[in-house]
């Protein structure tokens, strides 16, 4: 399977960057790529618990689902990706599986989750970049904010500090909306996926405690929100980022 993936990383370094006369459809692109980086989430979750054996099977997964995107898209991109950029994302991704494999067979796990999030984030940052939005980005986005939010739990709380309540309640603000800018953007199938209601939902009614650890200065409380959040975000990115 490694050498078939140095193959395709080969190839796309052949993907031209002039207009495609039928520009591919945009939709079919991202939910094609929605197919692979389900398996690469898999892959990272299964990595971070340390569970190999199932991390390879979602590796060689997301492999066979990112060689049919490779297959439909490489030299068909959609308008909305400046051509120089889409090659060299194509590339690049096609170097990051060949790098996952090689890694995950020689025993090296923290490599292998290294490489898969290079091919999470060059997918992303080739959307970005593009001004292309899907609910993946936000996803990541969201999960940079709750990082910030969980930051903050250093107890003891210093409340004598006038920025000590008011970071808190800002840092919570930015986390709330960036979960509610995914909750207004996801797809009618996704958002009315039970599993993301709950964590989107328990999230939402997590941070509604928030203003009462401000209020009270509960250094406590504090704590149990932030433990409470990171695990609904663990399983948001797992799930959805």
């Amino acid at each position: 399977m490694s050498v078939r993936f140095a193959l395709l990383a080969l190839v796309a370094l052949c993907v031209p960057v002039t207009p495609a006369t039928t520009a591919a459809s945009l939709a079919d692109f991202n939910a094609a790529v929605e197919a692979a980086a389900s398996h690469n989430r898999g892959a990272l979750g299964y990595l971070r618990t340390g569970n190999t054996d199932l991390a390879t099977l979602e590796l060689e997964r997301l492999q066979a689902a990112w060689a049919a995107v490779v297959d439909r898209f490489g030299h068909d991109r959609p308008d909305a990706f400046d051509p120089t950029l889409y090659a060299e994302t194509v590339t690049n991704i096609g170097a990051s599986l060949v790098a996952a494999d090689m890694f995950l067979r020689s025993g090296r796990p923290d490599a292998t989750a290294t490489a898969l999030v290079g091919m999470r984030d060059a997918l992303s940052n080739l959307r970005r970049r593009s001004g292309v939005t899907v609910l993946a980005d936000c996803v990541l986005d969201a999960n940079a904010a709750m990082r910030a939010l969980g930051a903050l739990d250093r107890p003891p709380l210093d409340w004598s500090k006038p920025t000590t309540a008011s970071q808190l309640s800002g840092t919570a603000e930015d986390y709330r909306r960036h979960l509610q800018r995914c909750d207004a953007m996801a797809p009618a199938d996704v958002k009315d996926n039970p599993e993301f209601r709950r964590l989107i939902d328990g999230a939402l009614a997590s941070l509604a405690l928030v203003p009462k650890a401000v209020a009270t200065r509960d250094d406590d409380l504090f704590h149990r929100i932030v433990i409470e959040l990171d695990a609904f975000d663990h399983l948001l990115a797992f799930r959805f980022g």
